[in-house]
């Protein structure tokens, strides 16, 4: 039995729950907020994106408007809620945007119902033969910028005065406040990186495995399982996981 192409698959859909585990760790390294609206946020995009197609908008445009709205949804979440979040625990941080996934979730089946769909891209159409199996150009696509995001936010965290920024109010709130740094703006650009990270680990899975909201939604917990791994703190451990 030829199982490479089973490896293949496994890797691409892992390379993507890395790419979402990214996401997820730069809002909680940055707010201490466990975003389980992430998957939603991503689903939300990618039925965006089936719907914009289906209207006949150009795919790349409708990606590119579609990881906007991913972006967003989680800006708008964090400048509505974010005051709020800052001043609770952990626990109820995460509560509350387990409300809004199922909010999020409601409005997908109210506008599209719970029927499977297929978004497909157009990348997926250009495959190149390897010895026992085929990969496809969005294959590639899924495990480069897995990898191009781990290298990238890591370096923004460690080497620029945004990513110090980020530490710094992850590390103490009130102190990172009286030193000078603009918490809200940091905040809300830890919000809009992981709803735009969303939005494209959405679209991605959506044309690898299926479209279909609930089952989107849902793919948080594998997604945080990459961020166990990672112990709530290493963009490397999360690839790796």
């Amino acid at each position: 039995m030829n199982v490479l192409p089973f490896i293949i698959a496994g890797l691409v859909i892992g390379s993507v729950y890395a790419l979402s585990g990214v996401g997820v760790l730069v809002l909680y390294r940055t707010t201490g907020v466990l975003n389980f609206a992430h998957g939603a946020i991503g689903g939300l995009s990618a039925m965006m994106a089936w719907q914009f197609v289906a209207w006949r908008m150009q795919p790349p445009i409708a990606i590119a408007l579609c990881i906007a709205i991913g972006a967003a949804v989680a800006f708008l979440f964090g400048l509505i809620a974010g005051p709020y979040l800052a001043r609770i625990d952990e626990l109820r941080k995460a509560t509350a945007t387990l409300g809004l996934a199922l909010a999020l979730l409601g409005v997908m089946l109210f506008a599209w119902n719970d029927k499977a769909r297929t978004l497909a891209l157009d990348t997926s159409k250009i495959a190149f033969s390897v010895p026992g199996a085929r990969i496809n150009l969005t294959q590639i696509i899924c495990l480069l910028l897995a990898l191009a995001v781990v290298v990238g936010t890591s370096f923004v965290l460690a080497r620029t005065s945004a990513g110090a920024a980020m530490r710094a109010l992850a590390s103490d709130r009130e102190l990172a406040s009286v030193l000078g740094t603009n918490v809200r703006a940091v905040e809300l650009s830890a919000w809009t990186i992981s709803g735009a990270i969303a939005g494209v680990s959405g679209i991605l899975l959506a044309d690898q495995t299926r479209l279909e909201p609930a089952f989107l939604t849902f793919l948080i917990i594998p997604i945080l399982a990459t961020v166990v791994v990672a112990r709530f703190k290493s963009l490397w451990l999360a690839l790796l996981g």
